[in-house]
């Protein structure tokens, strides 16, 4: 690990992981102000530019707020596409990022938090002790250039939605090399489980991070709901990774891979 990535580290996990909750809520805060704005859509063409090559990429999508134009970058940041998704598999990414962790269930390692020893299973809440072994676990990290919109990788009905208060830790993986899943552990998040038409259930945990201002799911997106693939289930206002566990492996994807939502699981 280099001295920059060291230091990096020291500040993200030892000084801001070290800080109260309400602390780092204080802090995130100020972020969400900033972006919601006005001004801040100053900063969506430079950004745009500085990061995608793609020179029409705002082409692809229209605001949030469902004007014409951005409000704020808050509003560009929550982008939603304008053609639904091309689905062409029965189960899908539910997001698009970076897949930072993958592998059986009970082939994953036990990670400290806190000095405590705890399973991934641990993420999921309290659906996690029915998570069977030979379960496939996938964590993806959204960098603030992904679209952050979660969709249903299955069909089915919702039957599980638990809110799980916690820390806002940096959610960068290449921080934690060997635990990349460690703040999926603290942070707070969002668990939903999806059980499919063939009985078996998927499960998703939605993890906010430093400058989430929340976790929101949409509308039709209740328990009890009956969702089709593709359709969407929560929103992230800045921040974030999202955790799967399923019944199948993953068809292509590999650890480091940036996988694209909607495209076969």
């Amino acid at each position: 690990m280099s001295y920059k990535l060291r230091f990096y580290r020291f500040l993200s996990v030892y000084v801001w992981g070290s800080l109260p909750g309400i602390v780092q809520r204080k802090v995130s805060a100020i972020y969400t102000t900033i972006y919601n704005k006005r001004f801040s859509k100053l900063l969506i063409k430079p950004y745009v530019r500085l990061n995608y090559n793609d020179p029409n990429y705002l082409e692809k999508f229209r605001p949030a707020s469902g004007g014409s134009y951005y409000q704020n970058f808050q509003d560009f940041f929550i982008r939603v596409f304008k053609d639904p998704l091309n689905i062409r598999s029965s189960s899908i990414w539910a997001c698009e990022g970076l897949l930072c962790e993958y592998g059986q269930v009970a082939a994953q390692p036990l990670v400290s938090v806190k000095g405590e020893k705890r399973n991934l299973k641990t993420i999921f809440g309290e659906g996690g002790s029915t998570i069977p072994d030979d379960y496939y676990f996938s964590n993806v990290f959204l960098h603030n250039t992904n679209y952050h919109r979660i969709h249903a990788p299955v069909s089915g009905e919702i039957t599980r939605i638990e809110h799980i208060p916690g820390d806002l830790v940096l959610l960068r993986p290449w921080i934690y090399q060997n635990d990349p899943s460690l703040p999926a552990l603290r942070n707070e998040r969002v668990n939903v489980d999806i059980k499919a038409p063939d009985g078996q259930t998927w499960f998703l945990s939605i993890v906010g991070g430093p400058a989430v201002g929340t976790i929101v799911m949409a509308e039709h997106a209740g328990l009890g709901s009956i969702i089709e693939i593709g359709q969407e289930l929560a929103t992230f206002l800045l921040g974030s990774t999202c955790c799967i566990a399923s019944p199948k492996p993953v068809d292509q994807a590999k650890v480091g891979d940036q996988v694209e939502v909607g495209h076969p699981y």
